[in-house]
């Protein structure tokens, strides 16, 4: 886990505004030497790394389709921007509202779905990635993937986030996608 308390990752939009301008900063200055293949110029010139706000009517219709109300912390963060690129660690970006969806109608959710159902021991008491991969929503991806889990619900409404590393075939839990999104600026 990182060195930086918890209690700094951002909730509101107002928190979320100026956190991620700073993210941004730090993620361009610390990266510099790099190839910005995913950043456009004025992204790298003005260290906004996101896009424009999804509107409520954006954000309303893919809870509708999806059937649930998303998390305060990503509902915050959709209402800021609508997507984000260059994010520390494995992840390339978190998806903007339109595509964020349950894991398991995704290409590489059906793969880990299989792959795992097929080794599990129904007497391990430890969390089943298949199940897992089942019931959650896929936020953001690139070599790691970040799902949000809609059956772990926080008194303050937040969902258990994930951040799962297919390459080792382990997950790390975090209370909720703000947790999550903050562990990551300690890897810019």
């Amino acid at each position: 886990m990182t060195d930086l308390p918890l209690e700094d990752a951002p909730r509101t939009v107002e928190e979320w505004r100026g956190y991620l301008a700073e993210y941004g900063k730090e993620y361009v200055e610390a990266n510099e030497d790099e190839e910005y293949s995913s950043l456009t110029a004025e992204q790298i010139e003005s260290h906004w790394l996101g896009a424009e706000p999804a509107g409520e009517q954006t954000i309303a219709a893919q809870e509708q389709r999806l059937g649930i109300q998303f998390p305060p912390s990503l509902r915050a963060f959709l209402t800021v921007t609508d997507g984000w690129q260059g994010v520390g660690g494995w992840i390339d970006r978190i998806s903007p509202c339109a595509e964020i969806d349950w894991m398991r109608n995704t290409g590489p959710g059906d793969s880990f779905i299989h792959l795992y159902a097929e080794g599990e021991d129904p007497e391990d008491d430890t969390i089943s990635l298949a199940d897992l991969f089942r019931r959650a929503l896929l936020v953001a991806a690139g070599e790691d993937l970040w799902l949000l889990d809609p059956t772990e619900t926080q008194p303050d409404g937040e969902w258990t986030a994930y951040e799962f590393t297919p390459k080792y075939g382990t997950v790390e839990e975090y209370p909720s996608f703000a947790e999550l999104f903050h562990e990551s600026k300690d890897q810019i």
